[in-house]
């Protein structure tokens, strides 16, 4: 067996490496941003709630807005949308930054200044982890994801202590300001960033139209739904912790903002211990069984943290929770972008993180009234049941193994010449496939047009049906339907390598001397003008 590329082997590509480098400078920003915001909400208020809210401001952005920027991610330039959501940042952190040194921030306008940063991180996200697959070869993919998850928690470990360091010593204005200034190498590395471009053969796809596509390849993708719903019920009970650690620090620990940046700097430590395991563990162990591992060390950290009243086991104890987050979240990460074409992977993406995200935001909110009616404690082991809770999901749904299949372009679809002269957005367009089959081939033939539907479905058609002809049962039609001609197009430069298979095994049955018959008509509709007049066709839109 071939080894494993080494969790390092990314840094051979030098783009990678610059944005990494530039990605940590940010990532370090974010959490002096984070540790600001999470304090100076202790400082407005005293509700456990309105301080969870905080997590939450930053999540539900991402839970709302993702989709639409993984439909950004796959129709326009991914340096453009990524340059654009960190330029916003930057003028949102210094405006909160102005308006922290001039006292003039109240609670929810806190929230909503973070729900803004939290807007931008939505956009940027899709963006920049698809970008992973143009800049890294496949088998690299696993290390680059990962990479990033420890290069944000590198951050993690010690920007949270220089954020409590600079709130303690400055305020939170000052953390706000660092934040802002943060966000200056990452413009300058996607700046001199020039990605290769593949050439577009088709013209954009609208943005409704490119937001469906996306829902609907995923929701026809069993593996995805599957890493989806996981993704959301580790997120829901994961973000216990982050939540209600500002909560923990100040009452329980004894301590003030150090504290709780030291606190977030140890589960940041344990992540990227968990990043370096990742690896090593993967060759190991299924998918699965990582998972459940990372499940059951997470909740017993979270009940762990709730009963501790000693600031060194609460360090201890977000150790193991900070390798479980990496180990769980960075392999749904992996395990979205290696079971999606590249047509589709910033909506996939997206709909990953919106799951999570979502799931994230859904229990701060939860944890934090548990927390005001409970108290920590009481909510912190009350989040850990429930992340029992997700690993036992997994006897019933079962992460899947790495996709091997490729899913790269087929590339050999050739537009017919037609005998019309139809405008791209002409239709809508009938699709009609006759295929001889033997008697004895019918039983493997209806089960590869089963599998035929799937990808039809999948990929853009509608209104697939599998006809016999009565007079003739040796001959079967296969029939789909496209709004246009230029979904018509789209639809069949879709086709991966992967599903070239299916297609092969079906000609392989075909019996006829030729080829399978291809027709492909437009529908023209006829109006009646008077029950005694002749049928006026339409003119063809």
């Amino acid at each position: 067996m071939a080894d494993r590329p080494s969790v390092l082997a990314p840094f051979r590509n030098e783009t990678f490496r610059l944005l990494w480098l530039a990605t940590l400078v940010s990532n370090l920003g974010g959490l002096v941003q984070s540790v600001g915001a999470g304090w100076m909400m202790t400082t407005l208020t005293s509700s456990h709630n309105m301080i969870a809210l905080v997590q939450a401001s930053t999540t539900l952005p991402i839970m709302v807005f993702s989709i639409a920027a993984g439909a950004l991610a796959d129709n326009f330039d991914r340096r453009t949308v990524m340059l654009v959501a960190q330029g916003g940042m930057m003028v949102v952190s210094l405006a909160l930054a102005a308006l922290a040194f001039f006292g003039l921030l109240n609670p929810w306008l806190l929230l909503a200044f973070t729900f803004l940063i939290g807007c931008g991180t939505a956009l940027f996200n899709p963006s920049w982890q698809a970008s992973m697959g143009d800049i890294v070869p496949r088998s690299d993919l696993p290390g680059a994801v990962t990479l990033n998850a420890m290069g944000f928690n590198m951050m993690r470990s010690v920007g949270p202590a220089v954020g409590g360091l600079i709130v303690a010593l400055a305020g939170a204005a000052a953390a706000f300001a660092v934040n802002a200034f943060s966000y200056i190498p990452l413009i300058a590395a996607l700046w001199r960033w020039q990605p290769e471009r593949a050439p577009n053969r088709l013209p954009r796809e609208s943005f409704g139209s490119a937001m469906w596509a996306g829902i609907r390849y995923v929701s026809l993708s069993p593996n995805l739904m599957t890493v989806l719903f996981r993704g959301f019920l580790f997120g829901f009970a994961a973000t216990a912790i982050l939540a209600l650690l500002p909560s923990v620090a100040a009452e329980y620990v004894g301590g003030g903002a150090l504290i709780y940046g030291t606190l977030l700097g140890c589960f940041g430590l344990g992540a990227i211990g968990g990043a370096f395991l990742n690896g090593r563990i993967r060759e190991r162990y299924s998918n699965e069984v990582i998972v459940r591992l990372a499940c059951i060390g997470f909740a017993a950290s979270s009940v762990a943290l709730g009963y501790s009243r000693d600031p060194w086991l609460s360090h201890l104890a977000l150790l193991p929770a900070g390798a479980c987050w990496v180990l769980a979240l960075s392999l749904f990460n992996v395990s979205i972008q290696l079971s999606s074409p590249r047509w589709v992977v910033g909506r996939a993406l997206s709909l990953y993180q919106t799951a999570t995200f979502g799931g994230m935001a859904g229990g701060s909110w939860v944890w934090g009234l548990s927390a005001d009616a409970l108290g920590p404690d009481a909510a912190l082991v009350l989040a850990g049941s429930t992340m029992l809770l997700c690993a036992l999901v997994g006897f019933r749904l079962p992460l899947p193994q790495f996709n091997a299949r490729d899913l790269n372009p087929l590339n050999t679809f050739n537009e017919p010449i037609l005998g019309l002269d139809l405008r791209p957005r002409s239709g809508p367009i009938m699709v009609m496939i006759d295929y001889i089959i033997a008697q004895e081939d019918i039983p493997r033939f209806l089960a590869l047009m089963a599998d035929r539907r799937h990808i039809r479905i999948r990929d853009g058609a509608r209104q697939w049906a599998l006809l016999r002809d009565l007079e003739h049962p040796e001959t079967w039609t296969e029939s789909y339907h496209v709004p246009t001609w230029i979904d018509y197009l789209r639809h069949n430069l879709r086709r991966t390598k992967a599903d070239a298979e299916n297609v092969e095994l079906i000609r392989a049955l075909h019996r006829g001397e030729n080829p399978p018959v291809v027709r492909r008509m437009i529908e023209r509709q006829t109006v009646p003008l008077r029950d005694d007049t002749p049928l006026r066709e339409t003119p063809e839109v």
